[in-house]
């Protein structure tokens, strides 16, 4: 059943994404004329590069990676008029989200409430929709796919694909940055890092990890084999596996060493987002979940029948191969030594702009933006930092052909967070 109701979808998004009204989909054209809408900002120019070339050797500005950060940033750049710049991407545009496990979907609900000042918690640019577009409150990663697409072909970003950065190296007295890549070398007065996580999965956490398969190279639930199954990790990802695979008629034994599900932290950065919580209420009345909190996984090693993992007080024995759901390393491990770290909490410090403190002109966008306590790691929180760093970067190329009008307009949209005083994740109720 879950088989068929994808089938169907997946031909739909296919019609959907060859046609010219889900190309120009943004819901604000069709019943608020009246209204102030983003696409008057766009610049009437032509397509700015060719996107499967490099025919420029040097840019005004350079992203790193063209998923949801990459995209969106993109998208504000065009906007500001900014035309000299490129999207650096090592797959396709959203790669990492047609990754996603077939049953995974965002645990961020999308719905268009833009139209009463509520923009979709999903979105990456204002006064669009992918709750809307994809007829879905919670997506899931192809779809989502489509939509950054989507946004991509509409705005004509100059996404180049195939692309390896290989190295980022300042130039002296703050002339930019040489980006060595796989086609070539570059030169960027600024560069952006907004690569996501999704290809970086931690594989190492404890002796014999090497004998799992971790979430991410799951392309369905379904191909996992057995009656019983391990899964190794107890956040969001580690749950959303659980719950798949119980609903598949399998018993399975899950592992953490806390036990986040029972969190009353009221930042989904660090507790179970309502969405799972929920899902995993249902599940585990199926009798086919348990949960063992605190429990440390300490090694897995291979025997005659199966696996065998440890906890240093238990041996567990599983003929199926134990699942990873032990999170993702930072993107940023080819640029590290362009960051300083809070060390004990292993983030990069970031200006009051998102922009590396010991290297003038590298700016961060995505999951990995970090301020103190406050974790920027979801789209609805990240995307309120774009135009913090399109700013500043408008500001220091000292154009007078940009329209920073754009940056008013995404204040007004609540996608123009510059005042972190005012956030928080307090709940009364």
């Amino acid at each position: 059943m879950v088989s068929d109701c994808y089938d169907r979808w997946q031909e739909r998004a296919n019609s959907l994404r060859n046609s010219f009204a889900f190309s120009i989909f943004y819901v604000i054209f069709l019943n608020e004329p009246k209204k102030p809408s983003i696409f008057r900002y766009m610049p009437k120019r032509k397509k700015l590069i060719e996107h499967s070339s490099l025919r420029k050797k040097a840019w005004d500005v350079i992203i790193v990676g063209a998923g949801a950060a990459g995209v969106g940033m993109g998208a504000l750049l065009s906007l500001l008029g900014i035309k000299n710049f490129a999207l650096l991407e090592r797959h396709d545009v959203g790669a990492s989200f047609g990754s996603w496990p077939e049953e995974m979907n965002f645990i961020t609900p999308s719905f268009p409430g833009h139209g009463f000042g509520l923009l979709d918690l999903n979105a990456v640019v204002p006064d669009t929709s992918p709750g809307y577009i994809l007829k879905s409150e919670h997506p899931d990663g192809k779809s989502y796919r489509v939509y950054l697409r989507s946004v991509a072909k509409h705005f004509e970003l100059p996404v180049v694909t195939g692309i390896d950065v290989e190295e980022v190296k300042p130039l002296p007295l703050e002339a930019g940055f040489i980006v060595k890549t796989n086609r070539g070398v570059m030169k960027s007065r600024f560069v952006i890092w907004a690569a996501g996580e999704f290809q970086y999965p931690n594989l190492n956490s404890f002796p014999g990890a090497e004998h799992c398969v971790h979430n991410s190279r799951i392309s369905s639930w379904r191909q996992i084999k057995g009656d019983e199954v391990i899964v190794i990790g107890g956040f969001e990802s580690g749950l959303d596996a659980a719950i798949n695979l119980a609903a598949l008629g399998k018993t399975v034994h899950l592992f953490d060493r806390a036990e986040v599900w029972k969190s009353e932290n009221p930042d989904p950065s660090c507790s179970l987002s309502p969405y799972t919580a929920r899902r995993i209420i249902g599940a585990l009345k199926t009798g086919r979940i348990n949960l063992n909190g605190n429990s440390t996984i300490k090694k897995v090693e291979r025997t005659e029948d199966g696996y065998s993992v440890s906890n240093g007080a238990k041996r567990y024995s599983t003929p199926t191969a134990p699942i990873l759901a032990t999170g993702f390393k930072t993107s940023l491990t080819l640029v590290r030594d362009l960051f300083e770290w809070k060390e004990k909490e292993n983030y990069p410090l970031l200006s009051e702009h998102d922009e590396s403190t010991i290297t003038p002109g590298l700016f961060l966008a995505g999951p990995n933006v970090r301020h103190d306590d406050l974790i920027f790691c979801f789209i609805y929180k990240f995307r309120q930092r774009f135009a913090v760093v399109a700013k500043e970067i408008s500001d220091r190329l000292h154009s007078r052909e940009l329209d920073t009008s754009v940056l008013d307009f995404y204040r007004q949209k609540g996608m123009f967070l510059d005042d972190l005083s005012c956030c928080g994740n307090d709940c009364k109720c």
